[in-house]
């Protein structure tokens, strides 16, 4: 229905349940009751509950632009911009890549319908006069001939405001309903001439170094100018400006990542070294149902880092197997998404033996052929959250598993309903604690520290192995403050 003047609406003649309530409006934001992430409070009716005097809090949308100036305060056309947002989903803080715009020709770029929160804003571009030629034939620290220095030049990686790493980032804080500016001015820096040797393969190609850089918790591309042959086997690069990169080789078949090293360039005419590189590690996988039970028709497969970015994405084929190429060493969680189920790794095999799914452990360059069993969710936790003696709507609700480290993927949450109630579904047997959090919403619950003080107080659980059905909490979880 449509409200009235005054913001007022009312829905007669409703059943006993439970009713998901929804607001919007143009220039607002969807949002459901009292939503927090992708969750939010139902609306539980019938005899003794309250469902009047509702408030229903839209969030009017919020507009981030700017330009894209040079050295000399003149607009940057087609520039590539690129917005990261802050979030806390799961517990845990992450910088992440959202949206991304090039500048018209006035140097302009905007980011809208967007929600609050801290946002960072990066950029990179070309200046329109520059030229890289080969210098191989120069003194070093020279430019090319017949290039003058002051044109042999590019823009590093900018973030707002003027920093060119982004830990140095500014922060651009949006709320509902502003309309933020936020000029970013860039300044060219001298480019190196690098050197690069790779024996051409007749049939493979050429192994193409890419340059990378750290942009929060991800990489992004840095900027390059291409790559030229000067004499059989050895080629420069141009157009990289000095710093610290990770510089990775790509097959040219395959296009998949072949090995990574972390290099600082720092002068003109350095050669690149990849034999200190760091090769990279094929993992094929087998994928079984514990119990004997068949595969589900869609099942994907991830590798998840242990900064807790998705390395790796693919899907199962219908016989159960599915490969990761150009996986580089360190330690992963192998973790698994149906379409409607949630699934644990209960088991994993490398030639036989065990290895914590959790934790696994690649090396770089290993071929390594892994057995893994899956074990579905099939057990929904029910139960009420109250404060004191009264139910509590809206508080955040958190099955934690023992070993929070090694099982990250067996956490459950829910938000509690008008009436206190809440279900965590697809829960993987196992011991646990369940905890409810007021105001949890949007800062770091997940790390250890915290998360402790909050077990120690909450309501420990174990869900059998032979559990298939809802288990029906005897008593109430208390809220905890944060």
């Amino acid at each position: 229905m449509l409200t009235t003047d005054d913001g007022r609406f009312i829905f007669t003649s409703l059943k006993r349940g439970k009713f998901s309530l929804v607001g919007a409006r143009r220039g607002f934001i969807l949002t459901r009751y009292e939503q927090h992430e992708q969750f939010s409070t139902a609306i539980v009716t019938g005899p003794g509950l309250n469902s009047e005097n509702l408030v229903m809090r839209l969030m009017p949308l919020a507009v981030l632009n700017g330009k894209v100036l040079d050295e000399n305060g003149e607009p940057v056309r087609q520039a590539s911009v690129t917005l990261y947002a802050e979030n806390h989903r799961g517990g845990v803080p992450r910088v992440q890549p959202l949206n991304s715009d090039m500048t018209d020709d006035q140097g302009y770029y905007e980011f809208v319908a967007l929600t609050p929160g801290n946002y960072f804003v990066s950029v990179a571009a070309k200046p329109w006069y520059a030229v890289h030629g080969v210098s191989s034939a120069t003194p070093e620290g020279n430019s090319p001939a017949g290039v003058p220095s002051h044109r042999d030049v590019a823009y590093p990686s900018t973030y707002y405001s003027e920093a060119t790493d982004s830990q140095a980032a500014s922060p651009i804080a949006v709320h509902g309903g502003d309309h933020v500016q936020a000029d970013l001015h860039l300044n060219p820096v001298p480019v190196l001439h690098l050197i690069f040797r790779a024996p051409a393969d007749p049939e493979r190609g050429i192994l193409m170094p890419q340059f990378m850089k750290r942009a929060f918790d991800s990489f992004e591309n840095a900027v390059g100018d291409g790559m030229q042959q000067i004499s059989p086997g050895a080629y420069e690069i141009t157009g990289v400006p000095a710093g610290k990169y990770t510089v990775a080789t790509r097959d040219p078949q395959t296009g998949q990542m072949s090995q990574t090293t972390e290099v600082n360039l720092t002068k003109d005419g350095q050669e690149l070294d990849m034999a200190q590189g760091e090769p990279s590690a094929i993992l094929r996988f087998s994928v079984e149902m514990s119990h004997q039970m068949p595969l589900p028709q869609q099942l994907n497969l991830g590798l998840q880092d242990s900064r807790g970015q998705m390395s790796g994405f693919l899907p199962v084929d219908a016989s159960g197997h599915v490969a990761f190429e150009g996986v580089q060493g360190g330690k992963y969680s192998i973790l698994a998404f149906g379409v409607d189920k949630r699934y644990s790794v209960t088991r994993a095999l490398v030639g036989g033996v065990e290895m914590p799914a959790q934790e696994f452990l690649v090396t770089p360059g290993a071929s390594m052929d892994v057995s893994i069993y899956l074990t579905a969710g099939v057990v929904t936790v029910e139960g009420f959250v109250k404060r004191g003696s009264k139910p509590a709507s809206g508080i955040m609700v958190v099955l934690v598993p023992k070993d929070v480290q090694i099982h990250g993927d067996l956490f459950r949450r829910d938000q509690s309903d008008s009436d206190g109630s809440f279900v965590l579904r697809g829960v993987i047997p196992g011991n646990y604690t369940l905890v409810a959090v007021e105001d949890a919403w949007g800062f770091a619950w997940n790390q250890p520290d915290v998360l402790n003080r909050y077990i120690q107080h909450g309501q420990n659980l174990t869900v059998g192995a032979l559990m298939t059905n809802t288990v029906h909490l005897p008593e109430a979880v208390q809220v905890q403050p944060r």
